[in-house]
């Protein structure tokens, strides 16, 4: 299983950074890569050629069983976390959290064919096969996904389409 503790070295940051697109929570992240490669060491001898595919339809899968469970609120704070550096990240944080909303206000599978596709650099096809069905699916979801981030008005005000 030297091959398994390998992949888990090399992999384990890219797959743990798409898991918190998903979630777009670090602690949530973690678990569900872990759960992820749990899944993935039980059926490691089984897997031909590359297992990213497999390991993203297992992140895939759980992250929308989670998902339907889970209580989604968020979780406030008094204060906003201070950056440390002096710098000023107002606009900076107010942009990524009008990201964020409208990502997160997107279908469990419009979200993951974004993340896959546009922050994982997969093909059309290789998201496809990472969450087992057609490319025209794939092709649909995406258009849909980016319809509604079009017309979010955060994103919108955001870069100045708002005029």
């Amino acid at each position: 299983m030297t091959e398994f503790a390998e992949y888990v070295t090399q992999r384990h940051e890219r797959l743990r950074r798409t898991a918190y697109l998903l979630t777009r929570d670090w602690a949530t992240a973690e678990d569900l890569v872990q759960t992820a490669l749990a899944r993935a060491w039980l059926a490691w001898r089984r897997i031909d050629g590359d297992p990213d595919p497999y390991v993203y339809r297992i992140i895939a899968n759980t992250h929308a069983s989670w998902w339907r469970r889970r209580w989604r609120g968020e979780v406030p704070t008094e204060e906003m976390p201070d950056p440390g550096d002096g710098r000023d990240f107002t606009r900076e944080i107010g942009d990524r959290d009008a990201l964020w909303t409208a990502i997160g206000a997107l279908s469990r599978r419009q979200r993951a064919v974004v993340v896959l596709h546009y922050f994982e650099e997969m093909t059309l096809t290789q998201v496809a096969g990472v969450l087992g069905c057609s490319v025209g699916a794939v092709k649909s979801q995406l258009g849909r996904a980016l319809a509604r981030l079009r017309v979010d008005q955060g994103i919108r005000t955001m870069t100045g389409a708002e005029r």
